[in-house]
């Protein structure tokens, strides 16, 4: 269908879905060991137009968010980090 070119981290696998017409969503599912289900816990990468080839971050599992560069995306997630994280007091603590 399409080639995603991230590769799963360990632990993990994706899954992918028809979400509508043209469009797939992208999951990453959790294979850890999880006392609170005997399903694996799974949670939206991000979606794929498979006509028009582009990626799209996630709103929420649901909705489709803005288009992104798959450069910038990371193997746990589409969502695009906004401002680097700067070190506080509060991590040292």
């Amino acid at each position: 269908m399409f080639e995603f070119p991230h590769t799963p981290p360990r632990g993990y696998s994706y899954e992918i879905a028809e979400h509508r017409r043209n469009v797939v969503s992208i999951w990453i599912c959790n294979h850890g060991e999880f006392s609170y289900t005997d399903e694996v816990p799974k949670s939206i990468w991000g979606f794929y137009n498979v006509k028009l080839k582009k990626y799209y971050a996630p709103v929420n599992s649901k909705t489709v968010g803005k288009e992104v560069d798959i450069q910038n995306t990371t193997p746990y997630s589409a969502m695009q980090i906004l401002k680097p994280m700067r070190p506080s007091v509060l991590s040292f603590v």
